[in-house]
């Protein structure tokens, strides 16, 4: 938020007014972030006010260019080049003399330009280090200033602008009144609260309002202005502050809803009240409603959004923006001015479904003051009268009851306690009474002494004891606190699941994997296309209330869907060979999910409170998943490289099950979203732990995958942790290698020939692997030959080939026996 400095210290009584680093410093000190301290300028030589007296066309060149006659003093006239051409005859511009020097080290001098001597520059806003705007000239309103006024004090462009960023927890502090208050505690000064402004009784209602969401709106107060002159301009002190400020001047009514925005903190919106029809509604979005919103593009609206409504149908996104049909627009004699206190939630969800961020939003997101609302309708609805002859109609609507913050009770030494400071006597009951707070001092039945704070109504974030803590100490410096650090114990290590976790992570990393932290929330349609049933049981999520995307808005039951997002993300910027993996907690939601306790924070919970939080929690379990797409080994001049297939997710899933110390078994399977004849089941015994395998080609298509993608996810806590993990043998004896030959059923894993080969091939088996897999008229229809390496070794002794050949034949008939197996010729 971006605030002038003469703005800001107008409502405070300084004995000797600060400089603006020393403001910035006691924004920090209380605890806001200031991000720029900004002086307007410099500005140095003659800048002066002209009257534009008569104006030439240009009109050989390709483009406006315009020559000026302009007054720049009693009698003297200069003639100035600009290709401006939003000002007219007649009008007070800023013009810069020959001699001045503008904002960037700019030096003005009278030059030869289009055929003409330019004896000066018209200035924009931009130009002169107003603002940003610099669409044309600066335009006073007439009156403002005569030919040759020193345009550096009429502009005033020795300010400075604070450009700050309250805590999200403190709405009020977007706004002058809040910031003024704050900068009055830090120096201790006399504070003038610009909400005071004198609200007469209402006589009657202006305009019939129904509020069918007392929800979404808890207060809708409405005022009438008319006779409004469309023509009138705004006056130019309220158009400075609003472009220091960082606001387009539009028009008086547009100006001054955003005037008193910034200055108290409530959003208002102005409605052409000649266009409205019937009464107003205030309700949530009929599903396909759809409104033009002032930016002219169509918005097709949700159930959740609260919308307010008239005969004609939707009128104004509430909160965030009106609707065009009733805009005021240049025309506008008629105005009913709004102010409404909306559902924070609510206007947040709206604001990032429809990605449509707005200042009253921003503002509506953090809490505005409810009492304020027939306030700041007050004073614009004034403000329309003194500079746009508007009359004030005499009644006002205004329904709908807020909640307004309760008393908090606390031990009066509570903030001595908790800072380890003694403070001196009064000091809580003075800071918590410089907030706004009604404070009351009583005596306990203890005897201690107690304080009980009621908060104002725009400090809605004041609910515990905690919050009028944070308040006294915050004023009072957190500097002043001292800084005891408490010794370190001695810590006892990682525990086993986190040394397992890193092993898995760096095996994967050290076999040329790349991790990767998607975004943990994930948009159920992606189900869809993973060719789910509608009973799987990933369909079934958690859904956070208030998500960063509308459309993101469940917790991943899987890591899949995150690790093929930055996949495709991959290879729409050229990356066409990946292999990612992710290590996470996925959300499983419990069949009968209990609601969370309430515990305080007083005290350590007990162990029952901490096993009742962790039954209302969702099961978390971490998995670990890998997607390989394009090339597993890149081609060179060793070769063509290798594609990477369904055995490479298999062997990754190996790769983690060696890290935990556990053999998988590897079965065919057939599970969604794999190709049903290339997925396999891991399986740790006979109990399934994850997936591996080829994508279908559906879910390929689906999401703009490469052909071919293979994936693997594995559930880390459901692999078993042994702590007997065996050390490898090393033999120091010769080994034997021989190849054996199977035809088997093409319908018989190769797994399981693996296995039965390695149990049938008995201790002096110490490898196994496969290397071709031939089908063809030679093994005959239905069957397959399987080709394996066999290693053999004795631990103890030279192994004689006689004693591998006997164990070789062994482990064949041991295939022959579970599955037919014949040896290929």
């Amino acid at each position: 938020m971006r605030i002038p400095v003469s703005w800001l210290t107008e409502h405070l009584e300084f004995a000797e007014a600060p400089t603006p680093e020393e403001l910035a410093e006691a924004f920090i000190r209380i605890g806001m972030e200031i991000d720029d301290v900004r002086p307007l300028g410099p500005v140095t030589g003659p800048v002066v006010a002209g009257r534009v007296v008569e104006i030439e066309e240009l009109k050989e060149f390709k483009k406006p260019i315009r020559f000026c006659q302009v007054e720049v003093g009693p009698g003297k006239i200069n003639g100035i080049v600009c290709g401006a051409t939003n000002f007219v005859e007649g009008d007070t511009v800023v013009v810069a003399l020959p001699g001045a020097v503008l904002p960037g080290d700019f030096t003005i001098s009278a030059r030869k330009t289009y055929g003409h001597t330019s004896d000066g520059m018209i200035c924009s806003a931009r130009e002169l280090g107003l603002g940003d705007e610099h669409a044309g000239i600066l335009v006073l309103p007439s009156g403002t200033a005569q030919p040759g006024d020193d345009a550096v004090e009429l502009l005033g462009l020795d300010d400075t602008v604070l450009e700050i960023t309250p805590t999200p927890d403190r709405g009020y502090a977007f706004s002058v009144r809040g910031l003024a208050r704050e900068i009055a505690c830090a120096f201790d000064v006399a504070f003038g609260d610009p909400a005071v402004v004198d609200v007469p009784e209402a006589e009657g209602e202006v305009w019939p309002v129904h509020l069918e969401d007392g929800a979404g709106c808890a207060r809708f107060v409405a005022r009438q202005v008319s006779g409004v002159d469309p023509t009138a301009p705004t006056p130019w002190w309220m158009r400075r502050r609003l472009m220091l400020a960082g606001i387009r001047s539009i028009s008086l009514p547009v100006d001054v809803t955003n005037y008193v925005m910034i200055e108290l903190g409530h959003p208002l919106h102005a409605f052409d009240a000649s266009k409205l029809q019937g009464n107003l509604v205030v309700r949530r979005a009929k599903s396909g409603e759809k409104l033009t919103t002032l930016d002219d593009t169509v918005r097709v609206l949700d159930a959740d959004d609260i919308v307010i409504a008239d005969d004609s149908g939707v009128i104004s996104m509430a909160g965030v923006m009106g609707g065009a049909s009733t805009e005021v627009g240049d025309k506008t004699g008629d105005i009913l001015l709004e102010a409404a206190i909306w559902d924070p939630a609510s206007i947040a969800r709206t604001v990032r479904r429809h990605k449509l961020p707005s200042e009253a939003a921003k503002r509506y997101e953090r809490t505005v003051d409810p009492a304020l609302s027939p306030v700041a309708l007050e004073r614009a609805a004034k403000l329309l009268h003194v500079y746009g002859d508007g009359g004030i109609k005499p009644g006002r609507t205004d329904v709908g009851t807020p909640a307004l913050p309760g008393p908090v009770t606390m031990p009066i030494d509570l903030p001595d306690r908790v800072a380890g400071v003694r403070y001196a006597r009064g000091v809580t009951a003075r800071r918590l009474g410089q907030i706004g707070c009604q404070v009351e001092v009583s005596t306990g039945d203890d005897g201690a002494t107690l304080v009980t704070a009621t908060p104002p109504t725009w400090r809605s974030d004041l609910v515990q004891p905690a919050d009028l803590v944070e308040e006294v100490l915050r004023l009072e410096g957190f500097e002043t606190i001292p800084s005891t650090l408490p010794p370190a114990p001695a810590g006892r290590g990682l525990t086993e699941q986190q040394r397992r976790r890193r092993t898995v992570s760096r095996a994967l990393a050290e076999d040329g994997y790349t991790e990767v932290l998607p975004f943990p929330f994930i948009s159920p349609a992606v189900f869809d296309s993973f060719g789910l049933i509608p009973n799987d049981s990933r369909r079934n999520t958690v859904s956070v209330l208030n998500p960063l995307e509308a459309d993101k808005h469940a917790m991943a039951t899987t890591l899949l869907p995150g690790l093929l997002d930055a996949v495709q993300r991959n290879l729409s910027r050229g990356q066409k060979d990946v292999a990612l993996f992710n290590i996470a907690q996925v959300t499983l939601p419990r069949t009968q999910q209990v609601p969370v306790p309430a515990i305080g924070v007083g005290e350590r919970p007990t162990e029952a409170q901490v096993a009742s939080m962790l039954a209302a929690l969702p099961q978390q379990p971490v998995h670990v998943a890998v997607v390989l797409a394009g090339h597993r080994e890149h081609a060179g001049w060793w070769g063509k490289g290798r594609q990477a297939d369904w055995a490479d997710a298999v062997e990754a899933a190996k790769l983690v099950a060696k890290a935990y110390g556990v053999t998988l078994r590897v079965v065919a399977s057939d599970l969604a979203p794999w190709h049903p004849g290339r997925c396999a089941e891991l399986r740790v015994g006979d109990w399934p732990v994850g997936h591996a395998g080829e994508l279908h080609p559906k879910v390929v298509e689906a999401l703009g995958l490469p052909k071919r993608t293979v994936a693997m996810e594995l559930d880390l806590d459901a692999l078993p942790l042994n702590d007997n993990r065996p050390a490898p043998i090393i033999s120091a004896y010769p080994p034997v290698l021989l190849d054996v030959a199977v035809v088997v059923d093409a319908a018989v894993p190769a797994a399981e020939v693996a296995a039965v080969l390695e149990s049938g091939g008995g201790d002096l088996l110490e490898d196994i692997r496969l290397f071709d897999v031939y089908t063809g008229e030679q093994v005959g229809e239905g069957k397959r030959s399987l080709a394996y390496a066999l290693r053999f070794r004795a631990p103890d002794r030279t192994l004689t080939v006689e004693e591998a050949t006997a164990a070789r034949d062994a482990a064949v008939a041991a295939l022959a026996e579970r599955h037919g197996a014949t040896l290929r010729a």
